[in-house]
């Protein structure tokens, strides 16, 4: 006879389900100063995060309609367009920032558009009411950008964008509505996210306008584009190895590329900063993503400024606005609010519950243990 085999669970601690457990009685004697240390905790600490978000230094300036100003005719902003936000009161007078739209026949950083076409460029002055020292951050910031939604964060290629050669299969798996061109040929990179890129080109440069105390007419402070990802960010990227007759630009990228990929001008996202950082899909529809930073020891003195920028992303197409961001750090990042307030709510929510319980107790106090409580023994006479 064969053995009769049992599916009973083996006798042990783990699958018998007598491990020992530690379960706390919820009294009010542990409860409610629970309930108070929590609050005393997390309300002065979110006082403390609000506080430092505060004293970060910032300039957001909105240049959507910068690309619909007639060229040539410089624009003083709405007091809706632009937000100064200064913590010293030791400050020059501030005026409104303006921007001028002009028309050249190169970008910034080099090469003519296809079929004579002129680059629209924006240039936008503003003033620096106080010395800013180093760092200084330059973020652009969009608003209506739906970039955690399902299909648009999965679109994309992994292993694609590590460098390795992947099918037509694996791209149409992938990179969902955006894999391929009409003929047949394999979009590198592949996929909504990075045909989306971002693409205006900020000046690296801050140029004061007739500094005090110079000869000259002009001052620029640098500002450099590396070293603006995550560590982990550069891990996920490798240099291709496809043949660049095997690949093209995705449509959103044919004025970087008129004439496709050849073996001198193949996309490198190694070496692409910019694009990694657009990447890493941001959470919510408003967002900012860091684009170039100033580390020089010299700080920027109070005055007037200006930057340029190569419009070349249609954000208007679909009812958003973008913006530059120049602002400075805390030991919490940059300005955000958020943090602080949220702690501050916690911490008057633990309070009050703490408060509500303990007047509860008071009036109508409960014995520990009862059996009167028991639902067998409250029935009816």
């Amino acid at each position: 006879m064969s053995e009769h085999k049992s599916r009973k669970p083996s006798n042990t601690a783990f699958k018998q389900q007598r491990l020992k457990a530690w379960q706390p009685l919820l009294t009010p004697k542990t409860v409610l100063p629970t309930l108070f240390i929590a609050g005393i905790i997390f309300a002065p600490l979110g006082g403390l995060f609000l506080y430092e978000s505060d004293t970060v230094n910032e300039i957001v300036i909105d240049y959507t309609q910068c690309i619909n100003q007639p060229p040539g005719v410089p624009k003083v902003l709405e007091d809706s367009e632009y937000r100064y936000t200064f913590t010293s009161q030791n400050t020059t007078v501030i005026l409104a920032p303006t921007y001028e739209l002009v028309n050249s026949t190169t970008w910034m950083k080099g090469g003519s558009p296809p079929n004579g076409a002129l680059v629209q460029r924006c240039n936008i002055a503003f003033n620096i009411p106080m010395p800013l020292h180093a760092p200084v951050y330059l973020y652009y910031r969009l608003t209506n950008f739906y970039q955690n939604h399902r299909k648009y964060v999965k679109s994309l290629s992994y292993n694609q964008l590590k460098g390795q050669v992947i099918s037509p299969t694996d791209a149409s798996t992938s990179c969902t509505q955006m894999s391929a061109n009409a003929n047949g040929t394999i979009y590198y990179p592949c996929g909504l996210i990075a045909n989306s890129v971002f693409n205006d080109t900020f000046s690296l440069s801050l140029t004061l306008l007739n500094p005090p105390n110079s000869a000259d007419s002009n001052q620029s402070y640098a500002l450099t584009e590396t070293g603006i990802t995550w560590s982990s960010d550069q891990s996920r990227y490798g240099k291709t190895t496809a043949d660049p007759s095997s690949v093209a630009p995705p449509p959103n990228w044919q004025d970087r590329y008129p004439n496709g990929y050849t073996a001198d001008n193949i996309f490198d996202p190694t070496k692409d900063e910019h694009f990694q950082v657009w990447m890493r899909t941001s959470w919510f529809p408003t967002f900012r993503k860091l684009y170039a930073k100033y580390t020089s020891d010299e700080p920027f003195v109070g005055g007037r400024y200006m930057i340029s920028v190569d419009l070349n992303y249609d954000i208007q197409a679909y009812g958003g606005t973008k913006s530059l961001v120049l602002t400075g750090t805390s030991f919490l990042g940059n300005r955000n609010s958020f943090m602080g307030l949220a702690y501050i709510v916690m911490g008057c929510i633990c309070a009050f519950l703490g408060l509500v319980f303990l007047v509860r107790n008071f009036y109508r106090p409960r014995k520990l243990g009862d059996h009167d409580r028991l639902s067998w023994n409250n029935h009816q006479d």
